[in-house]
């Protein structure tokens, strides 16, 4: 008895071919195109599984990549005048922000005094230029002054109570975590930046 023709019709039957009686004489498609067709539609899927898995790695290695590098000209510094002979300019980061990296630069004249004061967290201090002269202390003293030349690196604990006299015009970078405050032990001893010069008024 001939059973259900049409099973497996891709790789077994076809429903075409001769007429005998009320029956159909089937065709056979060869079982060695049916594989190869398989196996196309296996390596198709393949292919498009690798796409999809390189452009969901592509995407991830963007999003992580790191910021590009900021390059910051000496010449590009904002200087703020913050006490008498000091100036203060940002390099990098946000110096007021909590937890986040900052670098600062410190420009002092030659003689120019930093009254004793300390930071909430540690301070980090590399002179650049000049002469930085720096003593630990509640009270500014010279004879606790000790010299740090061009290169000399000093780490400051957080709190600790210090001072500073500059030789020569003098360029420190500090760097550590924000927030960077200036807590003045006397405050009457600190003396503000000098006014700016007024501008010279044009001859009439």
């Amino acid at each position: 008895m001939i059973r259900d023709l049409e099973t497996d019709s891709c790789c077994r039957w076809s429903m075409g071919g001769v007429s005998f009686g009320q029956f159909r004489a089937p065709n056979f498609i060869a079982e060695e195109s049916c594989m190869k067709k398989i196996r196309v539609g296996r390596v198709c899927v393949a292919l498009v599984g690798a796409a999809v898995l390189a452009a969901a790695v592509y995407s991830q290695e963007k999003k992580d990549s790191p910021a590009p590098p900021k390059i910051m000209h000496f010449g590009d510094l904002k200087w703020t005048p913050i006490i008498k002979g000091c100036d203060l300019a940002t390099v990098a980061g946000d110096p007021s922000a909590e937890g986040t990296p900052f670098v600062v630069r410190l420009r002092c004249v030659d003689g120019a005094k930093i009254p004793a004061h300390w930071h909430p967290t540690d301070e980090n201090v590399t002179v650049l230029k000049g002469t930085f002269l720096a003593g630990m202390g509640e009270t500014f003293d010279e004879t606790k002054l000790t010299t740090m030349n061009v290169g000399n690196f000093v780490a400051m604990p957080k709190e600790m109570r210090h001072f500073a006299m500059s030789k020569g015009e003098t360029i420190v970078q500090v760097h550590g975590a924000g927030p960077f405050k200036v807590n003045w032990v006397n405050p009457s001893e600190v003396q503000p930046p000098d006014a700016p010069a007024a501008a010279a008024k044009p001859k009439s």
